[in-house]
């Protein structure tokens, strides 16, 4: 396995990407600006990514004319396709282990948190006992204060916590509730 330098202009994305990536674009920005240029894109033998959308358009946006790719001319075209659909999803298998992440957020200095892509609202939540993993959607507890009802939805994962924060956002905005606050 080779990695080579290859201009941003030789690299083709895949037309039908149907991996939908504009929110993460900023974030891999400041992690390739941050860290440097460290995964390489993955291209097949006509130079199209198989993986690497992302990273392709963080770079562009920074100016980098040149990026690390690794070109997968071993693979039939029935794999490559296979594979561009498997590296956006086996992620989506992985749990969080809050205890070992909670430590190693905290181990990290102020400056590099807005790096790992978990903002400061999510390291206090987890901080203070939030599950990162969300088993289920189907639970809904509301907690009685003064003044203040607190309903939690349990997710199954960050993706899906991100969809119901925007709908349940929206919502709000549309029921011109101006003095609910959504974490």
């Amino acid at each position: 396995m080779n990695i080579e330098l290859t201009k941003t202009v030789d690299i083709i994305p895949y037309e039908k990407n149907p991996r939908k990536n504009e929110q993460a674009i900023e974030m891999v920005a400041k992690s390739i600006s941050k860290f440097g240029f460290k995964v390489p894109i993955l291209l097949d033998k006509k130079k199209v990514i198989i993986a690497g959308h992302t990273r392709l358009k963080a770079a562009e946006s920074l100016g980098i004319k040149e990026v690390p790719t690794i070109v997968a001319d071993d693979l039939s075209e029935e794999q490559v396709n296979a594979l561009r659909i498997a590296d956006n999803k086996v992620s989506e298998f992985a749990d969080w282990d809050n205890d070992l992440l909670k430590e190693e957020l905290n181990l990290l200095p102020y400056d590099l948190i807005e790096f790992t892509g978990f903002n400061l609202n999510e390291l206090e939540l987890l901080n203070t006992g939030w599950n990162a993993d969300f088993p289920e959607i189907d639970s809904l507890e509301t907690v009685d204060t003064p003044n203040t009802e607190k309903v939690i939805i349990m997710c199954e994962n960050a993706s899906q916590k991100n969809i119901i924060f925007e709908a349940v956002t929206n919502l709000l905005k549309d029921l011109d509730i101006t003095n609910a606050k959504v974490t």
